[in-house]
């Protein structure tokens, strides 16, 4: 699924949160402050008022816009928007109070000592959490990764304009110059990697999640080709243009901003708002936390089993490719003997699965007795909650490939990897066991990429409980 970039006030919901606590911890220093006593919200007459100063503060920031153009805001303009902001809500209080004619039970005293020291912790809060954000808009540790195409005349000024207003955690994995081969040089501290012969390959062979097409109308229909398009939508790569016109007829285009540009993006993958990517990980964490408790309680049952069949680590570990390539540890059950892996080079002829996953009944790496049952009744995945708690994976998503199954894998393939993979999916509900061709597979995970609703998910979900419980998992 393709994030798209939040728009109103879901945007600045880093800055809301850091804003709100500034304003409470000024609140309760400044009610310490003049009272000597423990916190207000043991009062409840200034209880009520804490709840009345949240919800002015919502009545603020969305009356006055005051996080609009945080970011290009210098220090300076940064302390005059941090006074008015902290004064508007500290006057709407006052009228409060005067017009209920309450003032009487509240020391006038504490909202100034109030007034501030919130000020200061805005500003202070405001100005360190832009500062972690252009560093790690510098080291491009999360970010992702964005390939440039426009024209050497445009490129400066372009990659300029870009830094310049990169708030949206993007890195450049490079800029591809489309009207001439100057491949091997650097523009703005950007390496140019492709030109208009090879900037397909190019994109093949390298990790890219974004690119950005900016040129004029004219070049853009003499240089960019729609097999281009075509091939980075098949990939899960979104393509953004600089608005000019309509040129693709697609139900996943919307106009966005990126780094200070207006484009037209289309994805081959479902778009997401932030608001629908925050739900799915809250969901993910309750998910996972229960998951581990679960796990925990299993733990005490299965260990001893596995060790006493096969004496050794009790969890399997073993490198996967996740979303956008990323690479971690998925954790498991340990239900085959030591030397599983090496043995599997020698079983690969009898592999039973038509492409990149390997699957054998009667596998003879599998321990017995307690292997086969914890395969069967899934519990060997149970780990896996820890993988979902940390972030790697998803409750629901695509099967994480292997390293090697990573490094075959077919242009169209990559698409898998648009999102977090998951325990569950799309596949795994509809006849795991049955399913023998990898294509097959792929075919299930992109309609679950392409169709992704909530609902869904819950289905996947719901039956992946029935076939648990009916003892249909991997044999």
């Amino acid at each position: 699924m393709y994030k798209r970039k939040p728009d109103g006030w879901l945007k600045h919901v880093d800055f809301i949160i850091l804003d709100l606590l500034s304003m409470h911890l000024a609140f309760v220093i400044a009610f310490v402050i003049r009272q000597g006593a423990a916190l207000p919200y043991a009062d409840s007459f200034y209880r009520n008022i804490a709840i009345v100063l949240s919800l002015l503060y919502l009545v603020v920031i969305f009356l006055t816009q005051s996080h609009k153009g945080i970011m290009r805001r210098g220090y300076y303009k940064e302390l005059v928007a941090s006074v008015k902001h902290v004064t508007y809500i500290v006057g709407l209080l006052l009228c409060y109070l005067f017009f209920t004619q309450t003032s009487k039970n509240y020391s006038r005293i504490i909202f100034l000592i109030m007034w501030v020291i919130q000020i200061g912790l805005t500003y202070l809060f405001r100005i360190l959490w832009k500062e972690r954000i252009k560093r790690l808009s510098e080291s491009g540790e999360g970010h992702r990764s964005l390939l440039l195409l426009t024209t050497s005349e445009r490129a400066q000024k372009v990659i300029k304009t870009m830094k310049d207003n990169n708030y949206e955690y993007l890195k450049f994995a490079g800029v591809g110059i489309l009207d001439k081969d100057i491949c091997g040089r650097e523009i703005e501290g950007v390496s140019v990697v492709a030109n208009v012969d090879n900037v397909l390959n190019w994109i093949k062979q390298n990790w890219v999640d974004e690119v950005f097409i900016e040129m004029s109308t004219e070049m853009q229909d003499a240089v960019i080709s729609q097999r281009l398009v075509d091939s980075c939508m098949e990939m899960g790569i979104t393509v953004h243009r600089k608005l000019a016109k309509n040129i693709i007829n697609s139900r996943n285009q919307s106009i966005e901003t990126l780094a200070g540009y207006t484009v037209l993006s289309t994805s081959g993958v479902n778009m997401i708002t932030t608001k629908q990517l925050f739900f799915k990980r809250i969901i993910d964490i309750c998910g996972g936390f229960v998951g581990c408790i679960l796990t925990g309680i299993v733990f005490l049952f299965v260990a001893p089993c596995i060790y006493v069949k096969s004496p050794g680590p009790i969890f399997f570990a073993q490198v996967r490719v996740g979303k956008n390539g990323k690479l971690f540890k998925i954790y498991k059950f340990r239900s085959m003997y030591m030397d599983a892996e090496e043995r599997k080079k020698e079983l690969m002829a009898q592999n039973e699965m038509q492409g990149f996953m390997f699957k054998m009944e009667n596998d003879p790496r599998i321990i017995k007795g307690i292997g086969s049952f914890i395969r069967k009744t899934s519990i060997d995945e149970l780990p896996q909650f820890w993988n979902v708690l940390k972030g790697d994976m998803s409750l629901v998503g695509t099967r994480p490939p292997t390293l090697d199954e990573w490094e075959q894998y077919e242009l169209h393939h990559r698409k898998r990897l648009a999102i977090k993979p998951g325990i569950t999916g799309m596949w795994q509900v509809s006849g795991r066991n049955n399913i023998t061709d990898f294509e097959e597979v792929v075919e299930l995970d992109t309609k679950y990429i392409l169709n992704w609703s909530f609902k869904l998910d819950i289905l996947i979900l719901l039956k992946t409980v029935l076939i648990v419980l009916k003892g249909r998992g991997a044999a």
